[in-house]
């Protein structure tokens, strides 16, 4: 029997119809919405990331503020960069793209910039809040579209076993720490594994839910996954023009649900960067209900 194909824009479009509502609440509050953007460098693949983030902005009424800079200025540019979005009062979160070209520091303009305003949720107070458990602040987008897309298609995540292949920053190491907390659509047992996990598929083969976290394509084989299980690619890489997934899309020959390769969770993560924006925007502006 063939996988249930996990497409994120069912996902993406119920987040969505969310924050439209919630932009719209603002803007009848006399409020607006605002999202900013930092690219660095040239790079096709940032910058094809980016549009798509203002596109989608545009669709849903946030404005949106595009900040770009050159591969050839300097650390201090960016951080001035940084300094203006913090103080910008139409700027509710802004983010910076990454990778940022040889020569940029991005740790420390990350941590440079506001943790209320970091609606990638990478800021290491957000972080820590994260790792503690604590709501109230953002977390990172990617982590978040991961647990939702497995809550829309009902698959049950407490006291399973979750591996999760990769431990970056972005993904990896967000995502085991977002699963294996006490709450609804988490309370997993969560293993990270990575590259220097001697004969790591032993651990995939006895997962329940198996997440590519590398950015390495096709890493994820069906050889290394257990019948009927679930399969995420959230990992992404490009191999010139085309983008790959962590996940072999022959996966779906084996598992019993999994990601497409376009269209999975990079759908849900633009949705979850809004989300955070209009959190943000929210704790800014209106009262808080006793």
């Amino acid at each position: 029997m063939p996988a249930i194909v996990m497409a994120g824009a069912p996902v993406a479009e119920a987040v969505l119809a969310d924050v439209a509502q919630r932009v719209a609440r603002l803007r009848a509050a006399g409020r607006r919405v605002g999202l900013g953007t930092v690219l660095v460098g040239d790079d096709p693949a940032s910058a094809h990331y980016v549009a798509r983030k203002h596109e989608t902005c545009q669709r849903y009424g946030i404005e949106s503020v595009d900040v770009r800079i050159p591969a050839h200025a300097r650390q201090a540019d960016l951080l001035e960069a940084v300094d203006q979005l913090n103080a910008d009062p139409a700027v509710d979160g802004f983010l910076i793209q990454n990778p940022v070209p040889a020569g940029f520091d991005y740790a420390e303009a990350l941590a440079r910039v506001r943790p209320d305003k970091d609606v990638d949720g990478l800021h290491p107070v957000n972080l820590g809040y994260l790792a503690l458990g604590q709501p109230g602040h953002p977390r990172p987008c990617t982590p978040l579209g991961v647990q939702a897309l497995l809550a829309h298609y009902g698959v049950a995540v407490e006291g399973r076993s979750v591996v999760v292949v990769g431990r970056g920053p972005t993904l990896g190491r967000p995502l085991a720490l977002l699963l294996s907390l006490k709450e609804k659509g988490a309370n997993a047992a969560v293993t990270v594994v990575h590259t220097g996990v001697k004969d790591w598929a032993e651990h995939t083969r006895r997962a329940d839910i198996v997440v590519g976290a590398a950015g390495v394509p096709n890493m994820i084989t069906p050889e290394v996954v257990a019948p009927g299980s679930v399969v995420v690619g959230g990992g992404l890489s490009w191999q010139g023009r085309k983008v790959l997934s962590d996940v072999d899309e022959r996966c779906g020959e084996v598992a019993g649900w999994v990601t497409p390769r376009l269209g999975g969770v990079g759908v849900t993560t633009v949705a979850m960067l809004l989300r955070n924006t209009v959190d943000a925007a929210e704790a800014r502006h209106l009262p808080r209900e006793p």
